[in-house]
């Protein structure tokens, strides 16, 4: 059953049930002369982060050798003389 609270009520102790909304997962209905005026409702959960582990998996095809270096050893500047 939905909690039923009047504005007045509302006004004095709107931290303390907000905090429950948040803790119970709760809503309660704010009302004025006991028409409802507003519906507070917790926020939904946080989405979930995706695994950056292998996120790339299966987009990437490897060609080659792709141990042995690009260029020959003697083509190398930082080995030339």
């Amino acid at each position: 059953m939905l909690e039923t609270v009047p504005i007045s009520k509302f006004k004095a102790t709107c931290l303390r049930l907000l905090d429950n909304v948040k803790k119970t997962g709760k809503s309660i209905l704010i009302t004025r002369k006991g028409e409802p005026i507003a519906l507070v409702t917790p926020p939904p959960p946080p989405p979930k982060p995706d695994q950056w582990l292998g996120c790339m998996k299966d987009t990437i095809k490897i060609k080659g050798d792709i141990i042995s270096p690009v260029l020959n050893e003697k083509e190398w500047e930082v080995l030339k003389d």
